[in-house]
């Protein structure tokens, strides 16, 4: 089956979520109900230390999956087949406990708020049943003329 970022964008090639990076992280997002789902498994060179994912790392999960949540969001408000250009206003992460380098991880992300051409979104990664980090970030579709119009 192919995630939302294959679908709509398969020319993208952000380090996060674009399935033309080549040395990205390659997030494949899948809705389901009223969140966003993605399952990745972290490597060797994603560590922080020993057994740990880079919390880096964990906040790109987070604000990828979350930047997905809301571009489908606006665009089923839109009545719209066109996903919009959306961007990272801001994100707010917690990590909460050591994330296992031993995958896969769930990301969780939902829409929370939403008004005009911006979306709150929170999101989550767990690790075994237990979540590891939390984000709540707005995000919001941009227009001609600004630098990532036209990323996907």
């Amino acid at each position: 089956m192919k995630s939302l970022q294959e679908t709509y964008a398969p020319e993208n090639r952000c380090f996060g979520c674009g399935p033309a990076n080549e040395k990205g992280l390659h997030i494949r997002s899948f809705a389901s109900g009223d969140e966003l789902v993605a399952d990745w498994t972290p490597e060797p060179h994603h560590l922080a230390f020993e057994g740990v994912v880079n919390g880096g790392i964990c906040g790109t999960l987070l604000d990828c999956h979350s930047n997905w949540a809301a571009a489908v969001h606006l665009m089923k408000k839109a009545g719209s087949d066109k996903l919009p250009f959306t961007v990272t206003a801001d994100f707010h992460v917690a990590l909460k406990r050591p994330t296992p380098i031993a995958g896969p991880l769930r990301l969780r992300s939902r829409v929370v708020e939403s008004e005009g051409n911006r979306a709150v979104v929170e999101a989550e990664i767990e690790a075994g049943g237990k979540v590891t980090a939390t984000c709540r970030g707005t995000f919001v579709a941009v227009k001609e003329g600004h630098p990532a119009f036209h990323r996907w």
